[in-house]
């Protein structure tokens, strides 16, 4: 691959317009979702911090919950949840 550009790498598997990542609903392949206990959570945001796709967000109560139409299952919130708030149960 030698002298090939990134175009040619990964036609159309890259997303090239600035901000559209929100036209991509990538939450089909997940196979485990997070589910809070809100008697659990301490409101600390740690799981938004975490998060990689950047779909943890805040209810008007302010306890956190996932978009699953972006999330991939990955169990990074729950790992990092210190309360144990966050318990990744199979989808279905």
């Amino acid at each position: 691959m030698a002298g090939a550009t990134w175009r040619e790498i990964f036609p159309g598997n890259v997303v090239l317009t600035p901000g559209s990542t929100k036209g991509y609903h990538t939450g089909g392949w997940r196979s485990l979702r997070p589910v809070w206990d809100n008697s659990k959570c301490i409101k600390c945001g740690i799981c938004y911090v975490y998060c990689p796709e950047g779909c943890v967000s805040q209810d008007e109560d302010g306890y956190f919950m996932a978009d699953l139409d972006y999330c991939k299952g990955c169990g990074i919130c729950a790992q990092e949840c210190w309360t144990g708030a966050i318990e990744m149960v199979e989808e279905g």
